[in-house]
């Protein structure tokens, strides 16, 4: 479960659908009403704002995804669910999806229920498939290992086990004592647990506020402490996560990653991560600062897990990722609440690798999974466009993918217009400008009233004269993925249902927009 950099988050599984988004859309739902589209289920919108390809909760409240685990030849993919969102009641469950592609999912309900022992409901944690029967429940149960809540009427986390024999689907707690009992700090959770083959024992990393602790156990039940990474100063360190990847050159990395809030010194509020060495109960950083997967503002609680083919052999140069596309500033505030009767949206699923930076440090790059390919149901290709200034593409749409390569001579800034009003006064902007490149939500509606959180940005050399972007847009988001995925960048939008227009600009100077496709999916 996220925590909070000073404050409890329990209570904000609750609802407060009346009046989130209400007023924040209002302006807008008379427009969008007259723009309506069959087979959606959101009359007083108008149409739905339901994504078309990325996974979303189907009903009710949804936010931390927990790692995917390869079960009988297909992902079970685990998230916090509250059923009782509109009730006003806090808590969250676990609840299930199946995947064999990691693009369509197939709900199966709730698999760890909450409130079914004094403990309450169940946050953040990990299940892990035990092949040699370490904790006893036989050879291939699912074990899962979670924080909750010790029943004894306070605020203190702990870590605690439930087991499925169903392969699964179904989980029943291990009794309701902890299996790692708080050891008096305010911060203990979300513990993420992996097997180390190479020392045959169980390791979890745990978050404690601005540490990430290293735990060794050989039954799954019974934990001790073995070492610590401690970071501050990106706010406290939650939903950690450990891993081994191997890059192309055949460099083998530990990536030890966590969701950290970086915005009070100019750094992003999503995954953090480092590259370097862990001997099992250590991990050494190649740098002391941290690196991050997205520099948008909305893809938090993020995790990866094993890629792995039919078989269920895994590739070790390539990772998986997902993450929550909102954020904690204002994650009750969405049309879907209203429109949809949810609220829970997460990034396309990703596939990670490790890469060389010229300067000889290593980094990850993301693209989105390669599933996708198999649900394009409509293909524009436009070829090359040279733009001077700004050129309104014939297409409008309101969920799809657009690639292009842009390259100049002598240039300010160039992009693309997503989700364009038909006056042209709203839209969002993707691209590039001086020695940056962003993503700016600004000129749409969205979550954040404090107007803080507009544009993001990542390095950029405009010496290189060309850029690559490759730009997923859904009905409450977009991800830009800049040159091959070196730097992302995530944000919840909200644009009005009419604003389908989409165009090209430049500042400075004039470009070609090379290869300029879009791509539609139909999930």
């Amino acid at each position: 479960m996220p925590g909070a950099s000073g404050f409890s988050r329990r209570a904000l599984f609750a609802g407060s659908a009346a009046g989130t988004a209400v007023a924040l859309l209002s302006a807008g739902r008379a427009a969008a009403a007259s723009k309506s589209e069959p087979g959606t289920n959101s009359a007083q919108c108008g149409a739905s704002y339901r994504a078309a390809y990325h996974f979303t909760v189907p009903d009710q409240w949804k936010n931390d995804p927990q790692r995917p685990v390869w079960i009988d030849g297909e992902y079970h993919y685990y998230y916090l669910y509250n059923a009782d969102y509109f009730t006003g009641a806090v808590g969250t469950a676990w609840r299930l999806a199946t995947t064999g592609d990691l693009v369509s999912f197939t709900d199966r309900g709730v698999a760890v229920p909450k409130d079914t022992t004094p403990n309450g409901d169940v946050w953040s944690g990990s299940a892990v498939v035990d092949t040699g029967d370490t904790a006893g429940f036989g050879a291939g149960a699912v074990v899962v290992i979670v924080t909750m809540s010790p029943g004894d009427g306070t605020d203190s986390q702990a870590q605690f086990l439930y087991y499925s024999t169903d392969g699964g689907l179904t989980f029943a707690n291990h009794g309701t004592d902890p299996v790692l009992p708080n050891p008096g700090v305010a911060d203990f959770r979300d513990p993420k647990v992996i097997r180390d083959e190479d020392r045959g024992r169980w390791v979890m990393a745990l978050a404690e506020n601005d540490k990430i602790g290293f735990y060794h156990s050989d039954d799954l039940k019974s934990w001790t402490y073995a070492n610590g990474f401690v970071h501050d100063g990106i706010g406290v360190l939650e939903c950690p996560d450990l891993f081994r990847v191997t890059a192309v050159d055949g460099t083998v990395k530990w990536v030890l990653g966590a969701s950290a809030n970086g915005k009070s010194v100019g750094l992003p509020n999503t995954y953090a991560y480092w590259t370097g060495s862990f001997d099992g109960s250590a991990f050494t950083a190649d740098a002391s600062d941290p690196q991050w997967l997205d520099h948008g503002w909305d893809w938090y609680a993020a995790v990866t897990f094993e890629k792995r083919d039919a078989s269920g052999a895994v590739d070790a140069a390539v990772r998986y990722a997902l993450g929550w596309v909102n954020n904690w500033d204002y994650a009750d505030t969405t049309p879907t609440i209203d429109c949809d009767g949810f609220n829970g949206t997460d990034s396309v699923v990703r596939e990670i690798t490790l890469e060389k930076a010229s300067d000889t440090t290593y980094y990850l790059a993301s693209r989105p999974v390669a599933g996708l390919d198999s649900y394009v149901s409509r293909t524009a290709n436009l070829g090359d466009v040279t733009v001077d200034g700004t050129k309104v593409l014939d297409y409008t749409g309101i969920s799809y993918e657009v690639t292009t390569e842009i390259s100049w001579s002598q240039l300010t800034g160039a992009g693309i217009q997503l989700r364009r009003s038909p006056d042209g006064g709203r839209h969002i902007d993707a691209g590039i400008y001086a020695d940056y490149a962003f993503l700016n939500r600004r000129n749409t509606v969205n979550a954040d009233t404090s107007g803080k959180w507009q544009e993001s940005h990542t390095p950029f050399d405009p010496s290189a004269g060309t850029v690559r972007l490759r730009i997923l847009v859904d009905r409450t988001s977009v991800e830009m993925f800049v040159d091959d995925g070196r730097y992302v960048h995530t944000s919840q939008v909200f644009p009005y249902l009419l604003d389908t227009g989409l165009a090209l600009f430049t500042i400075g100077g004039s470009a070609v927009f090379r290869n300029t496709v879009i791509r539609e999916f139909t999930v």
